[in-house]
């Protein structure tokens, strides 16, 4: 008998909370760009009390869930008296095509969030098992690339509605028709040329969320003119300031990462995101000082200092507080070399 099923018979099972995870799978692979491209499994969870959603983990998420619940499950544990055999995860690949990685993982990914998942009440009910298949304010901003047909998730609009009383038309966010759109499915929203959309949410930097005529749909950034924003609050996206040196001109480029606004980056993935932007490989790194100096970047230790210099800095929001300068690599002129 499955352990899931024993814990039912002892009524264990059923005083769980609704929200406790049951079963997941992974739905498909998408790639991320941050400082470094990266795979991430979109993965469908249900709950006990029947809801379903999607997830998007990378791999050395499972990685650092596996080695919390070794330590505090394992069979060599002595940090709780509540011991079990746990799943295995799949090794870490050191070399490799990534999405070919990603692919040959799924399989056994699965069965390890199957095995996870039957394990008894003590292991659904930690707190890291239950962050780990929570879906979170990210989670639920995605649209699966290759799982269009499921329906993102919508606000519910009431009496604040285009068509409700009391609706102020000039303080909703809202957007222009700039062209003819016709969707490819029942999710996508239709609409003709001067269309004004009340918009619902932003599903992600590329689609919107929105409603004109009295009908709900999702519908490309790219067709419109936004009259009225969402609140800054409301967009996830953080960018990377960067002044770009070639010969006497500069110019500034700011770049979108799915990164956290605390995070180092290391020094090689920096410089592989610079060469795909500026599509250059004879660039340097640098970051201006006090004096406002330009100092190199040469390891992930001189990425390290900049970004604790920058740390007491005024910042931005969505902005991150540590600026690059991009120069040729063989331009010394740039550096200050005086004593």
């Amino acid at each position: 008998m499955a352990v899931t099923q024993q814990l039912r018979a002892e009524s264990d099972f059923d005083q769980l909370p609704d929200d406790i995870a049951t079963s997941a799978n992974i739905a498909d692979i998408e790639e991320k760009k941050g400082f470094t491209s990266h795979f991430v499994f979109v993965i469908e969870v249900k709950t006990k009390g029947g809801s379903k959603y999607l997830i998007y983990r990378r791999y050395r998420q499972f990685y650092a869930l596996q080695s919390k619940l070794e330590e505090r499950f394992g069979p060599e544990s002595k940090a709780t008296p509540y011991t079990c055999i746990l799943p295995k995860l799949p090794a870490k690949v050191y070399v490799g095509v990534k999405q070919e990685i990603a692919e040959m993982r799924i399989p056994a990914l699965n069965a390890y969030m199957k095995h996870l998942l039957s394990l008894p009440i003590w292991v659904l009910m930690d707190e890291d098992v239950r962050i780990f298949f929570y879906q979170s304010s990210y989670d639920a901003e995605q649209v699966p690339q290759a799982l269009r047909r499921l329906r993102p998730r919508t606000r519910k609009v009431k009496s604040a509605s285009p068509q409700g009383a009391g609706f102020d038309r000039m303080a909703a966010p809202r957007a222009e028709a700039l062209f003819d759109f016709t969707g490819n499915s029942k999710l996508e929203l239709n609409f003709k040329v001067g269309d004004v959309i009340f918009l619902l949410s932003r599903i992600n930097k590329d689609w919107l969320e929105g409603t004109v005529r009295g009908t709900t749909g999702i519908f490309p950034v790219s067709f419109v003119k936004i009259l009225k924003d969402f609140p800054e609050e409301d967009d996830p996206t953080n960018w990377l300031r960067c002044y770009y040196y070639e010969d006497t001109i500069s110019t500034i480029k700011d770049i979108a990462v799915e990164e956290d606004l605390k995070s180092t980056p290391l020094f090689k993935d920096l410089l592989e995101l610079m060469r795909r932007e500026f599509r250059r490989e004879d660039i340097a790194l640098n970051y201006q000082d006090a004096e406002g100096d330009l100092v190199r970047l040469l390891s992930d230790e001189d990425v390290r200092l900049m970004v604790k210099w920058t740390q007491g800095l005024p910042s931005q929001k969505h902005l991150f507080p540590w600026k690059l300068h991009i120069t040729p690599e063989d331009n010394y002129k740039v550096y200050n070399t005086a004593p």
